[in-house]
């Protein structure tokens, strides 16, 4: 199934006045990468993922429509899937949004591999 298009385009909205966001297609879905970390996307699955803090992460795992990102053979602490409900208003989705980009900007920039 392909990523939901007006999520992404939600997310683009959201994110224009940010610096240094790229997209990148992963794991069925799209990314949105600030200053080369991913900080959201598209899950393939539906939905929001989000990374954050991995302390806040455990935190709001207990809130509805928030689960932890089943992305790996282990769970990857600090990632979560918030399904469509949970990001069906404007204010939830920036809220989500806000919380990610807020972590992604307190890690080091990564540089660009070389192909």
């Amino acid at each position: 199934m392909p990523y939901d298009e007006e999520l992404a385009h939600r997310i683009r909205a959201a994110l224009a006045g940010c610096d240094a966001v790229t997209e990148r297609a992963m794991f069925g879905g799209l990314a949105f990468m600030v200053a080369g970390n991913m900080a959201v996307g598209v899950s393939r699955d539906g939905g929001l993922i989000v990374r954050l803090d991995p302390d806040q992460g455990e935190r709001l795992v207990a809130r509805p429509h928030v689960s932890p990102f089943p992305g790996a053979a282990r769970p990857m602490r600090g990632w979560l899937r918030i399904d469509g409900e949970g990001v069906a208003t404007g204010r939830a989705l920036d809220a989500w949004i806000g919380r990610s980009v807020a972590f992604v900007a307190s890690l080091p920039p990564k540089r660009r591999r070389r192909r």
